[in-house]
């Protein structure tokens, strides 16, 4: 009697797991209203059940009004779409490999947590002078500045001075081709809209920025994504995902990627866009780490000319995170068209943010700011790789430039783990599982070395990796 209660417990945690799975599917969109479930063939095997658990799920699913049997046909999603929840589109587990929760750590404004794992500088890190300098000319500028909306493609100087550093990278771009944003993701917000409908597959690296999958799930989008190496993405499984999958859309990093601090080499940038041609794939180039760079990387968007490629930065990592202010670089028609969207979203551009930016970057001292700032970062990396090698954590690889450092530890070790032990200590972590859509990355943590300088964290590593 007791062993077959023990089987009736099982079963009924497997139909709970099933359950869940679907739910799950429902609240991310990936299952939407009418949409079919699928067969309970399939989704036994899916989830490594029986059928008849499958058929118990989806019977209670039904009672519930969440789906609804067509006869002869399977299950189909019923009811208005719920309300959005990212967090059901995340892994559950553990909360650690979320990168929400990540986010939110790290966003957390009190002064005793170290966050080696958040992506921006030190506020000490930036030019605090010159931006006081830009605030009191912005006090003193004409009341229209202070308290008019900005034009839709955002203030006409600025675009010109963006359009001759772009020019510096080999990227042509006219200033009407350029249209200024709140950040650089409302920029991928904004093109996600413009290109992609629910359903829609985009192609991500793997590992990539976090907040990519976030921003894609909220559109609804199915995510798939290809080895990001040295030199660029998996070049071969780039093609295979292409011919299988067709997604409409790829979103990456050309220079200094995200999180791994690897470079694009000029000759997977030819084949990737040679691909992307073939294919009619449209790729968004998120440029915010551009000025960084000791030695200029190929840009996909040089390459183009702007056809299918979609150049877009910020000047949160080098100027000010609390200065809202990113771009979009695009052909003429798709400018056109973003410009009704951002009018539809978001109204005018801030014009007080992009004369504070403006102000910042003609300032004379802004690249006499970055050549520190280059240096400063080159010694911080060797410092902090140091640091880890000796407790046993070994970068991928030594980036050219940045801030990022992707790093993994010893063979049976957890990254997940690791950050839940030593947030405990008030320290935030990021770990790998966060950036990679095939939870490969398990073993990686990655590291922003201008903000890892206090012993502490080092000393807390090691604490956690003993156990």
């Amino acid at each position: 009697m007791t062993d077959q209660l023990a089987r009736l417990q099982d079963d009924d945690t497997l139909v709970g797991q099933v359950m869940q799975a679907v739910r799950q599917r429902i609240a991310g969109r990936t299952l939407v209203p009418g949409a079919k479930l699928p067969s309970i063939r399939g989704f036994a095997e899916t989830m490594g059940v029986s059928k008849s658990t499958v058929v118990e799920a989806y019977d209670r699913l039904a009672a519930e009004g969440a789906i609804r049997p067509r006869r002869g046909s399977g299950f189909y999603v019923a009811g208005r779409l719920p309300p959005l929840s990212l967090a059901e589109t995340s892994p559950r587990l553990d909360r650690a490999v979320d990168p929400l929760w990540i986010s939110r750590q790290s966003l957390d404004g009190r002064e005793d947590v170290l966050k080696p794992g958040c992506g921006w500088l030190p506020a000490a890190w930036l030019p605090q002078e010159s931006l006081r300098r830009s605030l009191r000319a912005l006090a003193r500028t004409e009341p229209a500045t202070l308290a008019d909306y900005g034009t839709p493609l955002g203030l006409p100087t600025l675009r010109q001075l963006l359009s001759r550093r772009m020019a510096e990278h080999g990227i042509d771009a006219a200033p009407e081709q350029i249209m200024l944003t709140e950040s650089g993701t409302q920029a991928i917000d904004l093109l996600c809209r413009f290109l992609i409908e629910p359903g829609d597959t985009v192609l991500v690296d793997d590992p990539c920025y976090f907040n990519f999958h976030a921003l894609l799930r909220a559109h609804r989008a199915k995510i798939v994504s290809v080895p990001y190496t040295p030199s660029g993405p998996d070049i071969a499984q780039f093609e295979q995902v292409l011919i299988e999958r067709r997604p409409r859309l790829y979103i990456t990093n050309s220079a200094l990627h995200n999180p791994t601090g690897a470079t694009l080499s000029p000759v997977t940038a030819h084949r990737l866009l040679k691909l992307a041609e073939q294919a009619g794939l449209t790729i968004v180039e998120d440029d915010i780490f551009a000025d960084f760079e000791q030695e200029p990387a190929p840009r996909l968007a040089a390459f183009d000319g702007l056809q299918r490629v979609i150049h877009i930065g910020s000047f949160s990592k080098t100027l000010s995170a609390s200065v809202r202010c990113g771009f979009i670089a695009a052909r003429p028609d798709w400018i056109e068209g973003l410009i009704d969207l951002k009018i539809a979203t978001s109204f005018g551009a801030s014009r007080l943010s992009a004369e504070f930016v403006l102000g910042a970057l003609k300032d004379g001292t802004y690249r006499k700011h970055m050549d520190g700032l280059r240096v400063r970062l080159g010694r911080a990396m060797g410092e902090v790789a140091a640091k880890l090698k000796a407790i046993g954590i070994e970068p991928w690889i030594e980036p050219r430039a940045g801030m990022l450092l992707w790093c993994r530890l010893p063979e049976g070790l957890d990254a997940a783990e690791i950050a839940q032990r030593v947030l405990a200590e008030n320290i935030v972590l990021a770990p790998g599982n966060a950036f990679s859509l095939s939870q490969s990355a398990g073993r990686f943590l990655r590291f922003n070395v201008a903000q890892s300088g206090d012993p502490r964290i080092f000393s807390a590593l090691e604490n956690a990796m003993r156990g």
